[in-house]
């Protein structure tokens, strides 16, 4: 296991920053292919309420392509497209031959073709903003280090449970942690190479932003998956899980440092 972690680790680190250090274009197709997989998990973890994967995988791949594409596009495109989905769901249902449990249904469809890939496609916003590429790895290492922390520090500091209902083996320490070292890895990031994009203050605060909302993410999908009562989100990466238990944390915390960044600017 341990093995097919590294072998994982060594492949995929050089491939994500090669994506990102490319262009704009790279960037958009991996994100594109992790929310599609995401939500293709998501789906799968919640089929004990008959979600319309089919439907919902369409709709979040569409809604991706959509929300990159047709920049000129003269009406918020986030409120149509939320209505446009509603809208299909309610369609299908509304000609089913069996309405019980419908809520369900519509509701798990359109929290994950929907909420999911807006979400990430923050990541993408984030990589065309003025100097978006350091930005896209600022983010990442933020959260790698802090994660990282709130892990070594969580199996240490262990006495008091964090949501033990939801993950029994995070710790108040390890997010604390987490929290801690997720401010030092940003204000490290600005002086290494990020002096010409962020002040000292900008980095702070980023830092805490990002330590408390991806910690908050990986919560939410703890939850997710407590729900479906599995361990992983997926197989796909080995020794890993999931897609989304290798980007959960950027399903708050990238919209959170976008709108931050979009605000201090």
């Amino acid at each position: 296991m341990l093995s097919a972690r590294i072998l994982t680790a060594i492949v995929g680190i050089p491939l994500i920053f090669a994506c990102v250090y490319c262009s704009g274009i790279s960037f958009y197709i991996m994100m594109f292919i992790v929310s599609f997989l995401c939500v293709q998990e998501c789906l799968t973890i919640s089929k004990k309420y008959n979600p319309h994967t089919f439907v919902s995988l369409l709709m979040a791949a569409v809604f991706f392509l959509f929300l990159y594409f047709f920049k000129d596009f003269p009406l918020d495109k986030t409120a149509f497209s939320a209505i446009a989905m509603m809208l299909v769901l309610f369609g299908i249902e509304i000609f089913n031959k069996n309405p019980y449990m419908c809520v369900e249904r519509i509701a798990t469809s359109f929290l994950m073709s929907f909420f999911i890939p807006l979400s990430l496609m923050h990541m993408v916003y984030i990589r065309s903003l003025n100097g978006g590429m350091k930005l896209v790895f600022f983010l990442f290492i933020v959260v790698w280090v802090l994660d990282t922390a709130a892990y070594a520090f969580g199996s240490i500091l262990g006495k008091h449970k964090l949501a033990q209902n939801v993950s029994p083996n995070k710790t108040i320490g390890g997010a604390a942690a987490g929290v801690i070292f997720g401010i030092f890895a940003a204000i490290a990031c600005r002086h290494i190479f990020m002096k010409d994009i962020l002040t000292s203050s900008q980095a702070f605060v980023l830092g805490l932003v990002i330590a408390v909302t991806g910690q908050l993410s990986d919560l939410a999908q703890s939850l997710i998956k407590r729900d479906g009562s599995v361990k992983d989100s997926g197989k796909i990466v080995p020794g890993h899980g999931g897609v989304f238990d290798r980007f959960d944390s950027y399903i708050f915390a990238a919209p959170a440092v976008y709108y931050v960044l979009q605000i201090s600017r």
